[in-house]
């Protein structure tokens, strides 16, 4: 990327030394110790041995035919060694035939056995040199001297961004800070380095660093975009400026749901309301007349519909006029019920709670159960093909679920992609029950437990659409998401990806750039082929 015109900034070293570059427009680059200009980090590098004591339990594969001992065998845990033991421990061509031919025999004639059997000969405690990890130096991005006002905006007339260096291991120290500003590179000596903020391209400027540490190593490569908006400063005293930074090393306020991923900037002036949450739980308060849910409660004998003719339904289950007015009391207290779940799963997730209750909506109207028999189950309507986005693009969410289901060396050595077709399949119908609250024997037909812990696997969900989304404008684009588009527009894309499927944001995506047009969501949602068209007015209503 080349400097922008305006300048992001940018001298590194003491603050007040680089304002006076900056005013003399003079440049300086001083080296830290460690490593010379232009040389590239070598990264953490850091371990330590402990010597412990381990009991090893010692075997002997042996052949039925004439006892002999084919191989001996010290495994650290108990019972029989496994089959990754003898296939490591006893060479490929005696596990294949150990595989074959060990069959359960009958010990009281045991002259007809073939293959082999398994000796346990006892234990030896030995001592071992066991190699731990240590914790690697980290850098950390934050801003100083920026004194936001309510919108946000800095006051002072000098802000800086500051990274900072940090050695966890107590006797080493950061001899400094090197990285990358654009293409321009930069070095500071001691564990901080501050930038002078000045206004950049729309979409920010890259900035990758690192920190060099007395223990002979450095830290991990970091990143962060940062965006610097400015005022005209007219007849201000002081000039205000709008500073957000992308980076897992901030600091400051948390980024906005989705930003990192997608590298985009949400606008200044804020979000709109359905991307938002409010200040307390009351914010998400509706009162829509839904008549699925009307049904649904007139089915299960939660209303009173008795001075209804038609009994208070329709032939397809939803309520009729009569059975709406009826249920009008149930219908707003249910369809608010969930709104203090999903105002803390909002803050703990950071999805926005308006998006969350306007998805229960559409999907739902917030009947928790299966939609007259399909195979979209629960407040958002998960699918089994939903189940596999969420478990496929949200690995942390995977490695907590996978191993309420599998075995947990399964899950830590594998990921979701590469496990068995029948394994993932076990995943992805495991995750369809668990926000599947219908239940035969409960009240109303609903297990309210398992529908209050389905919204936070419907918020997870959601973030793994980002991540995908993501991905697929990276692949059509070759840049970051963000660059292509609003940070409003990514999350109309997200919920196409929702609702139609990969397959239809991509078609849309890879036409209207083909095109030559702006993807923005007009251009986006025209391009959706015939069969993923209702995903259109599925985002309208959301995102009203």
């Amino acid at each position: 990327m080349s400097r922008p015109k305006r300048h992001l900034w940018l001298f590194p070293g003491l603050f007040l030394v680089a304002t006076l570059f900056a005013l003399a427009g003079f440049q300086k680059t001083v080296y830290a110790a460690g490593l010379a200009q232009g040389e590239s980090p070598s990264g953490p590098d850091r371990f330590t041995t402990l010597q412990v004591q381990v009991t090893l339990h010692e075997w002997w594969l042996t052949a039925w035919e004439d006892n002999e001992v084919h191989c001996q065998l010290f495994v650290e845990h108990h019972g029989i060694p496994s089959h990754a033991d003898v296939y490591n421990g006893c060479g490929e061509d005696l596990y294949d035939e150990w595989v074959e031919k060990s069959k359960a025999c009958d010990l009281e004639d045991y002259t007809l056995c073939k293959g082999y059997y398994w000796q346990a000969l006892g234990e030896t405690i030995v001592d071992r040199e066991v190699v731990i990890p240590l914790p690697d130096a980290q850098v950390w991005v934050s801003l100083e001297e920026c004194a936001p006002d309510e919108t946000g905006w800095c006051t002072l007339p000098a802000p800086r961004l500051v990274l900072t260096g940090e050695e966890p291991l107590s006797d080493e120290t950061i001899l400094g800070i090197q990285g990358l500003v654009g293409t321009d590179t930069f070095s500071c000596d001691g564990p901080r380095c501050d930038f002078i903020l000045n206004e950049t391209a729309p979409e920010g400027i890259k900035l990758i660093f690192w920190a060099i540490s007395s223990y002979g190593d450095t830290s991990p490569i970091f990143e962060a975009v940062v965006r610097v908006i400015t005022t005209d400063s007219g007849q201000r005293l002081v000039q205000k400026r709008y500073i957000d930074v992308l980076s897992q090393q901030w600091l400051g306020k948390p980024n906005a749901t989705c930003s990192q991923a997608w590298q985009s900037f949400p606008p200044p002036e804020g979000l709109p309301a359905w991307l938002s949450t409010p200040q307390n739980p009351d914010g998400l308060q509706s009162d829509v007349s839904y008549v699925y849910l009307a049904g649904n409660l007139i089915q299960q004998g939660a209303v009173s519909v008795n001075a209804c003719e038609d009994g208070g339904l329709l032939s397809d289950g939803s309520a009729s006029p009569c059975g709406v007015e009826a249920a009008s009391l149930a219908v707003a207290d249910w369809q608010n019920r969930f709104d203090t779940l999903i105002f803390n799963v909002a803050n703990e997730t950071e999805v926005p709670g308006q998006l969350l209750k306007n998805l229960f909506s559409r999907e739902s109207q917030f009947w928790p159960g299966i939609y007259q028999e399909r195979l979209d189950v629960g407040l958002g309507q998960l699918t089994e093909h939903g189940a596999d986005t969420t478990l496929m693009w949200n690995p942390s969410f995977y490695q907590e679920f996978c191993p309420l289901v599998l075995d947990a060396a399964t899950c830590e050595s594998d990921g979701y992609a590469n496990l068995a077709s029948a394994e993932q399949a076990l995943l992805r119908g495991a995750l369809l029950q668990s926000v599947n609250a219908s239940c035969e024997n409960c009240p109303l037909g609903i297990d309210l437990n398992r529908a209050d812990f389905s919204v936070a696997i419907f918020s997870r969900t959601l973030l793994a659409n980002c991540e995908q989304t993501g991905q697929i404008l990276q692949n059509v684009t070759g840049k970051p998401a963000g660059q292509s588009a609003s940070y409003q527009d990514l999350w109309r894309f997200t919920l196409v990806n929702y609702n139609a499927g990969a397959g239809c944001l991509a078609d849309a995506v890879q036409v209207t750039q083909a095109t030559g047009q702006e993807l923005n969501w007009e251009n986006v949602s025209n391009a959706l082929l015939p069969g993923c068209k209702p995903a259109s007015s599925y985002v309208e209503d959301i995102s009203q």
